[in-house]
């Protein structure tokens, strides 16, 4: 019984030296070598990757009033020489929703990234990023909304 509970406790402080200083396990496989194109026989051709170009990274929506759901699309361009696969969008609020296309995008096509911001019961300023990740390099692409919302005088 003595011999269990002295292996017992010997594994358990195995497993907690196996965590960095953070409180995250070590050992596992980095998203970004998941989603990032370089592959375990050294890094893909660098130019034959995908590249997404936007027209624009900023949109500023000006004035709008509070309760307006207000929408911008942001226009890209694959102008890499390999389809484009974008694999998520996150906003930096719920109160900006982005879409994104879910199909590849070819070399050389145009595509849109609609992102809808909802002014429901916020006011002033705001400044929201979305982040798009896709299989270009880096794999991360940022693009942003900004304005300001005005009150009502009667609210």
């Amino acid at each position: 019984m003595k011999h269990a509970i002295f292996f017992l406790l010997a594994g358990t402080l195995v497993l907690m030296g196996c965590k960095e200083e953070n409180g995250e396990q070590t050992g596992g496989v980095s998203t970004d070598l998941i989603q990032n194109p370089n592959t375990g026989e050294g890094e893909a051709d660098m130019e034959s990757l995908p590249v997404m170009t936007f027209d624009k990274d900023m949109h500023d929506f000006g004035e709008i009033f509070q309760g307006e759901k207000v929408t911008y699309d942001f226009k890209f361009t694959n102008t890499g020489k390999s389809d484009l696969i974008i694999t998520s969008a996150r906003a930096s609020c719920g109160c900006t929703v982005p879409e994104y296309p879910r199909e590849p995008i070819a070399p050389g096509t145009s595509s849109y990234i609609k992102v809808q911001y909802n002014s429901e019961g916020r006011s002033n300023t705001f400044n929201k990023t979305v982040t798009l990740t896709a299989n270009t390099i880096p794999n991360e692409n940022r693009i942003r909304i900004k304005g300001n919302v005005i009150v009502p005088q009667n609210k």
